[in-house]
């Protein structure tokens, strides 16, 4: 029978994510010309969390939407979808005076593959390890 409590590590996994966010993010603003970021770790971690919901909702939609072209181009449109996704959370996070800004499309487009891959090496780092189990026969 389940407990009708709420187990605490059960957000554990929004915790990792938005941990994993703000990193990858933070990387993106020391690498490449064009995405910065000037205030404090809270308003970061907020910049992080209007990073993942902008991927989650708007992000979701635009490649639902756009899915023909990304077959037609083998996936290729996916870098332009997230490079919009991290302009638009520039231009959200500009108007409630977070600080991240990124300087046109071309900056976001490298700022997102760039947070791609931090994101994705971290992730992978967070998993926890895979268990194999043989059974004789």
């Amino acid at each position: 029978m389940k407990s009708q409590h709420a187990d605490p590590l059960m957000n554990r996994g929004f915790v990792v994510r938005l941990l994993v966010n703000a990193a990858a993010l933070w990387v993106a603003a020391r690498v490449v010309p064009g995405v910065s970021y000037s205030g404090g770790w809270i308003p970061f971690f907020c910049v992080a969390l209007i990073f993942g919901v902008v991927n989650t909702f708007v992000g979701f939609t635009a490649k639902v939407l756009t899915f023909p072209l990304i077959v037609v181009t083998l996936g290729l449109f996916i870098f332009i979808i997230n490079g919009l996704m991290l302009w638009l959370t520039a231009t959200v996070s500009g108007a409630l005076g977070l600080g991240f800004r990124v300087e046109g499309f071309w900056p976001a487009f490298w700022g997102a593959l760039v947070v791609s891959l931090v994101s994705t090496a971290l992730s992978l780092m967070m998993r926890p390890p895979r268990v194999v189990v043989y059974r004789d026969r």
